[in-house]
């Protein structure tokens, strides 16, 4: 949740007026008030903005009220900068529904909601190639972020008593976790949180924009409760290489006898590497994996508010993070950051996966990929961009030479694996041409337009280069596809025209501008800036 300061923006307008209003002595009129169009309809009241009114109104006026306001959101459905699922068919909403009052937390009231539960780990247990032999474990979160930091702590414990029992400090110099720079800021937060040393490892051009495994092992000792690997990273959508840096840590084992697990946080690759690229190592097949996380509200399909978190085993979750709980009529266990939590969303993942299946799961992924791999190749072509995404790159191989020389071209087999996630930037040659032209006025400009894409800086130590993202989600067809690159090009090349109404925004690039609202609400004071897109303040 982001942190806001309260604001009175109605003050400010009233402030600079050039005759100030006031409060009228008879009427005592408050502009701190929403005046709205149905107020007449429905016999309403202006209602206070900043405090609660003394009387309320009826349902169908506070409906009104509310989704009217609401129109100003963008759309879901052009929002390419987010990687949460937006849409279910009409009978998981209903579903949804039906069970938005249950709370998952209370099992004994609800015991069917629970098994439903049990049944979502499992399978995705099995889907992550869990050893049959051990039984995995797991629970569902409100997302990845809370995952990652169960994930987190469960290494740090044992981290801990591994430390105890060979009678030294846990304190001095205490431990520490190492992850990519490109690390979503979840990660840091556990770090933060926690009290854990973050040691984040730079990225390169070389290492594709995500974690470099050699260089991380620079980062690695006695210390170092685990490496968080990520399984597509938010920048670029490049999965990190999980098999080889488990190759070097149970190297450095052997070596040292010190043995570091690995936490992959597969919060949007979990759904996706499984069902397009099967045949890829990364989940519980390397024993190095201890834990794993995902979103069942991006790639899960599902709407927002469910991720989960598997351990290969009990062996891997102490024992004394887990509660026991008596109070609710049953016996129950719980590890988790919060209590109570909405079981619709558990209920929704679990329609995905007896809806669609393998399969079902397979085909949305492969069509995102596709339409991913479109968009890529449609960009570069334009001569105005280069795409930093590699996945619709094919790969070499004497496989992959067979396949593209019979014309083999829709398998995915063929392509660098990773998420349908679309980086893109200005190629030097357009930035050598038409140096007054700010890439980030691309963002501003498709906005305008309906679309949501972000314009961000990468991670150290490359963060001299901006970036614009698409994510390719289930909804985002090769339709939209098609318009995105129509707007794209024709922004583009309007920006390019001397005498175009567009160019003129390289007269105000250049101005220096101070307006009041870029500073209201913000934290002035606080920490460095890690360097991460989703900067601290």
């Amino acid at each position: 949740m982001a942190l806001s300061k309260h604001i009175n923006p109605d003050k400010l307008l009233r402030d600079a007026h050039d005759k100030p209003s006031k409060h009228h002595v008879l009427t005592q009129t408050d502009p701190n008030v929403v005046h709205h169009t149905y107020g007449a309809r429905y016999g309403t009241n202006p209602i206070p903005k900043y405090h609660i009114a003394s009387k309320g109104v009826d349902a169908d006026s506070a409906y009104q009220i509310i989704h009217d306001e609401l129109s100003l959101d963008g759309s879901p459905v052009l929002n390419l900068a987010s990687f949460v699922h937006t849409h279910m068919p009409p009978q998981a909403d209903k579903l949804m529904q039906e069970n938005m009052s249950k709370n998952l937390i209370d099992s004994d009231e609800y015991p069917a909601t629970q098994v439903l539960h049990t049944r979502c780990v499992s399978i995705l247990a099995d889907v992550w190639h869990a050893p049959s032999a051990k039984q995995a474990i797991g629970t569902a979160t409100t997302g990845s972020s809370e995952a990652i930091m169960l994930g987190g702590l469960a290494m740090k414990r044992i981290w801990q008593e591994k430390r105890k029992a060979q009678g030294k400090s846990i304190h001095e110099p205490g431990p520490n976790i190492v992850m990519g720079a490109n690390a979503q800021v979840a990660l840091e937060k556990f770090a933060r949180y926690f009290e854990v040393e973050c040691r984040l490892v730079p990225i390169s051009t070389e290492s594709k924009y995500r974690l470099d495994p050699n260089k991380a092992m620079e980062h690695v000792d006695e210390n170092t409760i685990g490496v968080f690997v990520i399984l597509g990273s938010t920048y670029t959508g490049h999965y990190e290489p999980v098999l080889e840096m488990s190759n070097l840590l149970d190297e450095y084992e052997k070596k040292t006898g010190h043995s570091v697990p690995i936490h992959v946080d597969a919060a949007s690759g979990g759904f996706v590497a499984p069902f397009a690229t099967p045949k890829l190592k990364w989940d519980f097949s390397l024993p190095r994996v201890v834990s794993i996380n995902t979103s069942g509200h991006k790639f899960g399909l599902s709407y927002v508010g469910v991720g989960w978190i598997v351990w290969r085993d009990k062996a891997h979750l102490p024992k004394d993070l887990i509660f026991e709980l008596h109070y609710l009529g049953s016996v129950e266990y719980s590890f988790s950051l919060n209590f109570s939590r909405p079981a619709a969303p558990i209920v929704a993942q679990y329609f995905n996966f007896i809806h669609l299946g393998f399969e079902g799961y397979r085909n949305v992924a492969l069509n995102d990929l596709r339409n991913a791999r479109l968009l890529s190749r449609a960009l570069e072509r334009s001569g105005y961009y280069t795409v930093l995404s590699d996945i619709h790159r094919k790969i070499g191989g004497a496989q992959a030479s067979i396949k593209d020389a019979i014309g083999v071209e829709d398998d995915v087999e063929l392509y660098e694996p990773g998420l349908p996630v679309v980086s893109f930037r200005f190629t030097d040659d357009f930035k050598t041409k038409y140096p007054e032209i700010q890439q980030k006025w691309i963002q501003t400009l498709l906005r305008a337009k309906g679309w949501i894409v972000p314009n961000y800086e990468l991670a150290p130590d490359l963060q001299q280069i901006d970036i614009l993202r698409v994510v390719v989600r289930e909804n985002m067809t090769e339709v939209l596809i098609d318009q995105l690159v129509v707007d794209l090009i024709e922004i583009t090349e309007e920006l390019m025209k001397t005498d175009s109404s567009l160019h003129a925004l390289t007269v105000i690039g250049h101005r220096g501008t101070s307006k009041p609202e870029a500073h209201h609400g913000r934290m002035d004071e606080g920490s460095k800036s890690s360097g991460t897109y989703a900067k601290q303040c």
